[in-house]
């Protein structure tokens, strides 16, 4: 299945994004009014240059001692992130965020301009039902398989006392 054909992807609002030049106090206040989690870095023909998430502001900045106000997004962003097109296929990106660890992914044009941004719980909320389904039939494969078994003993079981009246009542 393509990003694209994803109902998250077309239902997804407008990536969060800014130049590279924009104060992390800048970002930091758009983040918190409109509840995002990471910001987009991008150039002014809205290619994508960088991603600062919540985790680049406590590491980098915080951590580092930085001033929100002076350093810049350029100066804690992931460089060239991991980004995905629309025709990809949705279960291999979601293959590759677990295991390479990040939880967003910004899904571009052939010009790498910047066209959503997918998380991870994008991702679960295509899994989550696939998960159940398949737990279900798994359940239902193994009571069927145990009633087999437990037919197949009573069976032998019945045989054998049926086996039992036979020869009793011949000797």
């Amino acid at each position: 299945m393509r990003i694209a054909d994803r109902p998250e992807f077309t239902s997804k609002p407008k990536p969060l994004s800014f130049a590279q030049d924009t104060t992390v106090a800048d970002a930091v206040a758009q983040m918190a009014a409109l509840n995002y989690g990471s910001v987009m870095v991008v150039d002014a023909d809205q290619r994508l240059q960088g991603v600062v998430t919540e985790r680049d502001i406590l590491k980098k900045l915080v951590n580092g001692g930085l001033d929100s106000k002076t350093t810049y997004l350029k100066d804690i962003m992931t460089e060239n992130p991991r980004a995905a097109r629309e025709d990809d296929d949705f279960r291999d990106w979601l293959r590759i965020m677990s295991n390479e660890r990040f939880r967003r992914l910004p899904i571009v044009d052939e010009d790498n301009k910047l066209l959503a941004v997918m998380t991870q719980g994008d991702f679960v909320s295509y899994s989550w039902p696939d998960l159940i389904y398949k737990t279900g039939e798994a359940a239902k494969a193994t009571i069927s398989r145990n009633s087999q078994l437990a037919i197949g003993i009573a069976g032998v079981m019945v045989y054998t006392i049926i086996m039992i009246m036979v020869l009793s009542s011949l000797g």
